[in-house]
């Protein structure tokens, strides 16, 4: 359980709203002198922090003014009205003060029950200014303007007990329905004391401490709506049975001491009705003495504050602004002409959380968002400036404390000394800097106040230290960032604003911040190590093409994997011992880096096939290469086709191209008038399906200029559509390229689309003559 105070400021009013629920309470004798000791016993808590009656009378109007009943403070000497609350200056209009007793109440319009004027048949106003305290009488109240006529409910007793001190009195009005249809007076007053009781939401409780374990011995219907528990399975009990596993142990023994002591004490805790429901309670316990200072009593005022608490904590949108404003709110309630500043101080502050709530939302989905170091720091710096310092200087290092890479931002701008700091300060960080000292100490390092002796410590040179004095700063926090417990740098954030400090709570905040960025620093550096495994591995897998006479040649590779830029797909391109050329497409089922290593023994297969075959029909070498996959367990399955390309015999004599198929997709070809044609002719089983199969070829003659395409099937899959829709749409965009389209104008074209990506994509591209 947790103390939420009420930011209103409305505990004391609660205990003059107490006073009256207190004097009507119960008719039996025995327990109404107690409700009125207990009544008695809460107005003297209110004038025993003054130093005289004079003094209590200004401070009871402070508190009493908004207690929505109606409130007035009687000279007993003077038989006069020395003071009215708001609800009592409603009910008689604007009359000067001080005023008679009797002619306030006929400015009000008071009558008794029968419609007879107070005056006339002794008002509970001169009672209780005589020094008796009335219990409870109901009353009539005029109509006025477009009031009706109400019944009021009148309460009162004495404040003051020394003789000698000036004497006052407390008169409490509540208004409750009258019961004119009861003809029987007695029942008629017993319903309208039930009405007044009922008329408030405060329960009103009175304990026995002369009892073990100071049990309750009385508790009004208000205690039994609010908790649940009917007054029998209440009163004999300590009214610690409220208390539950979230209440608030602190707060239980900070009442408990009170009592020890005999103060009068105001918590809020969280208590459970009878059905387990929690609610905010919002208690103050009075002391009660006899006339020779024993204690008798003890009277407890109980409201229930769980709207309003549920109100407070949504503006309180983060924990560092919701224990400055409950600060602040505890102010509040100490001082009460300061209440409407202070409110605007806490609304002010919860703006602040919730702009730091944000700020750690957008950080988790900011920095995680990109995989280049540059920009992520750079992201970093613009989360932190303005809104958690002035300005920001990042540091990076390597495995061995070495800076890599720095960023800075200012509020105002001042890149160049910015730059300065980064070139002559940050890459050679001295053993004063903050940054360090955080990263060494793997802790924030916080400096309140930037000394000319700090800063000959951190700046080795007068050109850094230059461009700090034009930066600015006087308080600074360096917080390392740590992830899978590797330092991977600092943040050294700094204020420059005298007036401006950094709290626990900003440290918190900015070590949270420094987390989050670590973790996403740390991915950069897995992700820029495995790419650079991926890179090399894809260098070694995917050949670059050699320049052969007579041949202009182009490649293009994509991989699906975004783990790594490497697939189970390839080409290749080879000038044949004979003079011919081979050119080879493939596609190893799967789109990883276990696919690409299949990829690489399969290629290894292709290229020895064609280089050494006795038979150098493609057929044949794909037969080879399919019988060997199967034997050597080489890859599960996969799609080919390869092509033997025969320079021309003569001048203006055509190539001769053969081909064969191993599933693969058709291959195109380009005529050097732009004319694209698929060759569907030459077609295939799989390699790794039938190691006995016989494969055949095609042979065709082209013209020098021609261009050879092949392709995997990455290139034309798209969702939704059949893979012959895919081919037409490659073959358009080969058609619409200029006629001299060179070979790697011809890639750019065939992959200028919006490409699916769910598999790899290779693509060769061969002109011949």
């Amino acid at each position: 359980m947790q103390q939420v105070p009420d930011p209103s400021g409305s505990d004391v009013p609660a205990e003059a709203a107490a006073l009256v629920s207190g004097a009507v309470a119960n008719p039996d004798d025995s327990q109404d002198r107690a409700h009125q000791a207990g009544a008695v016993g809460a107005a003297t808590a209110l004038v025993s922090a003054t130093d005289s009656a004079a003094s209590a009378r200004s401070a009871l109007p402070g508190v009493l003014v908004d207690v929505p009943v109606g409130v007035l403070v009687i000279d007993q000497r003077a038989g006069t009205v020395v003071y009215a609350n708001t609800a009592a200056v409603e009910l008689a209009g604007n009359v000067s003060l001080p005023v008679a007793i009797d002619e306030w109440g006929t400015s009000a319009g008071l009558t008794d029950l029968s419609g007879q004027p107070l005056e006339s048949t002794g008002s509970p106003l001169s009672v209780v200014a005589e020094g008796t305290p009335v219990a409870g009488e109901a009353v009539r109240l005029g109509p006025r303007g477009q009031r009706e006529e109400l019944t009021l409910w009148v309460t009162g007793f004495p404040l003051s007990q020394d003789a000698e001190d000036e004497q006052l009195a407390l008169v409490v009005f509540l208004q409750i329905d009258g019961a004119r249809g009861d003809a029987d007076p007695d029942a008629r007053m017993q319903a309208l004391r039930d009405r007044a009781v009922l008329a408030t939401d405060i329960c009103f409780t009175i304990t026995d401490p002369r009892r073990e374990d100071d049990p309750l011995v009385w508790v009004n219907p208000s205690f039994t709506r609010v908790t649940g528990y009917t007054a029998e399975e209440s009163v004999g009990r300590n009214c610690r049975f409220l208390q539950g596993p979230a209440t608030d142990r602190a707060k239980v023994a900070e009442i408990g001491r009170a009592l020890d002591q005999r103060q009068v004490v105001t918590e809020t805790l969280l208590n459970y009705r009878k059905d387990g429901t929690a609610f905010w309670n919002q208690l103050s316990i009075s002391p009660v003495f006899d006339g020779s200072g024993e204690l008798v009593s003890f009277v407890g005022v109980q409201t229930d504050v769980t709207e309003r608490v549920r109100v407070e904590g949504e503006r309180a949108a983060a924990f560092a602004a919701e224990q400055t404003a409950r600060r602040e709110a505890e102010v509040a309630q100490a001082v009460a002409e300061q209440a409407r500043a202070d409110a605007e101080t806490a609304r002010e502050d919860a703006e602040v959380a919730q702009n730091r709530l944000a700020l750690m939302a957008e950080a988790t989905s900011s920095l995680t968002a990109t995989l280049d170091r540059t920009e992520l720091l750079d992201r970093l710096a613009d989360l932190c400036v303005p809104l958690l310092a002035d300005w920001i200087f990042v540091t990076v290092v390597d495995a061995y404390g070495t800076v890599e890479e720095t960023a800075g931002r200012h509020r105002d701008g001042l890149a160049d000394e910015l730059r300065a700091i980064s070139a002559q300060h940050a890459m050679h960080l001295t053993p004063g800097s903050p940054s360090r000292q955080a990263m060494e100490r793997r802790q924030p390092v916080l400096i309140e106040q930037m000394t000319s002796d700090r800063l000959d410590d951190v700046f080795a040179h007068s050109v850094t230290r230059a461009a700090y004095d034009r930066l600015g700063g006087h308080a600074v926090l360096a917080v390392p960032m740590i992830a899978r417990r590797r330092v991977l740098g600092s943040l050294a954030l700094v204020l420059t604003d005298d007036e401006r400090g950094f709290t626990t709570e900003d440290t918190e905040l900015v070590q949270d911040l420094a987390r989050r960025a670590a973790m996403a620093l740390d991915n950069v550096r897995l992700y820029q190590a495995e790419h650079e495994v991926a890179e090399t591995l894809q260098r070694s897998l995917l050949p670059e093409l050699p320049e052969i006479a007579g041949v202009q040649a182009a490649a293009h590779y994509v991989s699906a994997s975004t783990a790594a830029d490497v697939g189970g797909d390839f080409y290749d391109l080879l000038e044949l011992p004979d003079g011919a050329i081979g050119v080879a497409i493939g596609d190893v089922v799967g789109h990883d880096v276990a696919a690409a290593a299949a990829m690489g023994h399969l290629r290894g297969l292709l290229r020895a096939c064609m280089w050494g075959a006795t038979d150098p029909d493609p057929g044949s070498v794909l037969g080879r290469v399919d019988r060997l996959v199967q034997g050597l367990h080489v890859a599960s399955m996969a799609t080919m086709a390869y092509v033997r390309a025969v320079p021309p015999a003569g001048e203006g004599q055509p190539w001769q191209l053969v081909v064969a198929d191993a599933g693969h997709p058709p291959l195109l070809l380009r005529y050097p008038d732009g004319r694209v044609e698929v060759l569907s002719q030459a077609h295939g089983l799989l390699v790794g399906v039938d190691g006995a199969t016989r494969r055949t070829s095609v042979h065709l003659e082209v013209p020098a200029g021609t261009t050879l395409v092949g392709y995997t099937d990455g290139l034309i899959e798209q969702p939704g559509a059949d893979l012959d829709e895919g081919i037409a749409a490659l073959v358009q965009r080969l058609v619409d390229a200029p006629a001299d389209a060179l070979p790697v104008d011809v890639c750019a074209r065939a992959v200028d689309t919006a490409l699916d990506r769910r598999d790899d994509i290779a693509l060769i591209a061969v002109r011949f003559g």
